[in-house]
């Protein structure tokens, strides 16, 4: 009898590895992920040379953990990369028979925006319906946001331009686009990869130099780092609990708060973005780089060049251009630059708060564009600026993105307003001594972000230039104390979380008091 119980527990532990858990879905940061990725790993180091075992078998365990990640809505993205790899195949022959491709591309235009519009914007359409009409209007059931869904949409229908445009010819095999499209690294959130960069990869030899190497373990642990010690532990401990008014009314707690969520969203996405770019190097893939420190940018356009910089990319070639540009005069381009943004705001999703966010800094480009064109000697980027008036820029341009996530992350403008009127009517520093230990933790921990922010390019450098100089052991060592500290952090943290709920729970029933972090929402990948 314990060895048929001791079977089916081992059965259920397999098929729970090989199953989508909706309550735990799984996330490229976590430790059974890590697992899975030794295991990939081995298995790739047998098939690296032979580049058509190779783009199936990374093809297939891409996909495999698209399912982890979202279960069924792998149909979702099996779907879009048939539909735009056969679209792209007509709009390639109506070019070779000197016919228009326009509807070819309308089509996929279409189907991806539709998709994109549905996960991000149905939600708020049925709310506004419920809130002009009454609760009894729609039989709505909310739509879940799928994992990575507006970066696979984005860069199916840039191939598709792209084919059109004939800068890429269209690919012959269809587990080519798949590992394109589907490519593990970058599904959950970038960097949007360019196809005639990486189409061109896929049939490579995929070498890996030892620089390369070196590079790759510093991206990985930076990024793990970045991601937990910094991101996770500010949101969890400080940041959540501040925006959802957890810590009190005081205008010292709203201003740290805004400043937490400016670090806590840029160690989140870039620490993402680093590991997914030395992933995929290690693997001898080149991915674009994401972020380049962009809170040491000096204007709003620089921090656009250093920010997120596949998508502002991306804006620019097929949104901004296809506006119009800045070929129809200045009062266009203003025009243009505004769309483009307010357009990116709805990106990140249908809300006020991210229409404000998208409308802020269109307005704020828009503006600098007129600074330009009006002030002699005005500059686009810090480095052009004598080193007092860039540091003043350099403030100046920090805060106006930080008021900008502000609104990105407040749950609505009524926080928005009630955070900027405890800042201005509400503001003392005694608040910092009546934070508790873990409060005052996450507040240390995002000084410890900014100043590292801020160090000179020569020491990111330095540090990958002596990981390098350890050769393959050192790295390993380099790499699994990373994934150690990582595990432990991330223990702690869902330690801290399971406590929260439990406290929660209890105290709905009238037992005990919550504490003032309950209720913290878990932050997790941008």
């Amino acid at each position: 009898m314990q060895l048929l119980t001791a079977d089916t527990s081992l059965m259920d532990s397999i098929a729970a590895m090989f199953s989508y858990d909706a309550a735990k879905p799984l996330s490229l940061m976590s430790s059974a992920f890590m697992v899975m990725l030794l295991i990939f790993g081995v298995g790739y180091m047998a098939v690296r040379r032979r580049v058509t075992l190779r783009t199936i078998y990374v093809v297939c365990f891409s996909l495999f953990v698209y399912y982890k990640m979202s279960g069924v809505y792998l149909l979702l993205l099996l779907g879009v990369a048939l539909s735009d790899y056969l679209i792209a195949h007509r709009v390639a022959e109506s070019r070779e028979r000197g016919e228009s491709a326009r509807r070819w591309v309308a089509l996929s235009a279409t189907i991806n925006i539709l998709i994109l519009v549905y996960f991000t914007a149905s939600n708020f359409i049925a709310e506004s319906i419920t809130t002009l009409y009454g609760s009894g209007t729609l039989d709505w059931e909310p739509v879940v946001k799928i994992v990575g869904v507006s970066f696979f949409v984005f860069q199916s229908l840039a191939y598709v331009i792209d084919v059109s445009r004939g800068t890429v010819a269209p690919l012959c095999r269809i587990e080519d686009y798949l590992f394109m499209l589907s490519f593990f690294p970058k599904i959950v959130c970038g960097p949007l990869v360019k196809a005639r960069d990486f189409i061109p990869q896929i049939g490579s030899s995929a070498e890996v130099s030892r620089e390369d190497m070196g590079r790759a373990v510093t991206l990985i642990a930076t990024g793990l780092l970045k991601f937990t010690l910094i991101s996770q532990v500010l949101g969890t401990l400080f940041v959540g609990p501040a925006f959802a008014g957890k810590l009190g009314d005081g205008g010292m707690v709203s201003l740290l708060a805004i400043y937490g969520f400016t670090m806590q969203l840029y160690c989140d996405f870039s620490g993402f973005s680093d590991f997914a770019v030395g992933l995929a190097l290690m693997m001898g893939f080149r991915l674009p780089d994401n972020f380049d420190a962009p809170y040491k940018s000096a204007t709003i356009t620089e921090f656009w060049r250093r920010w997120h910089i596949s998508l502002s990319s991306w804006l620019r070639d097929y949104l901004y251009i296809s506006l119009g540009g800045n070929r129809k005069g200045k009062i266009r381009t203003y025009v243009n630059l505004f769309l483009t943004m307010f357009l990116g705001g709805l990106w990140h999703g249908v809300s006020l708060t991210f229409m404000a966010w998208g409308a802020l800094h269109g307005i704020a480009l828009a503006l600098h564009k007129v600074w330009l064109s009006l002030v002699p000697g005005a500059k686009k980027v810090g480095a052009e600026m004598r080193p007092i008036w860039r540091v003043l820029a350099t403030l100046l341009t920090l805060h106006v993105v930080a008021f900008g996530w502000l609104l990105f992350n407040a749950p609505d403008m009524d926080t928005v307003g009630t955070m900027l009127h405890n800042i201005a009517h509400n503001f003392s520093f005694a608040e910092l001594g009546a934070l508790d230990t873990l409060s005052k933790i996450a507040v240390a921990t995002m000084l410890i972000g900014y100043i590292l922010h801020y160090l000179p390019r020569s020491a990111n450098d330095r540090v990958r230039e002596g990981i390098t100089r350890m050769g393959f052991v050192g790295m390993m060592v380099v790499m699994v104390a990373t994934i150690w500290v990582v595990g432990q952090c991330n223990t702690m943290l869902a330690d801290y979380r399971a406590a929260e709920s439990k406290a929660i729970a209890e105290s709905s029933n009238g037992e005990i008091t919550t504490s003032s972090n309950a209720g913290l929402p878990a932050y997790g990948a941008f």
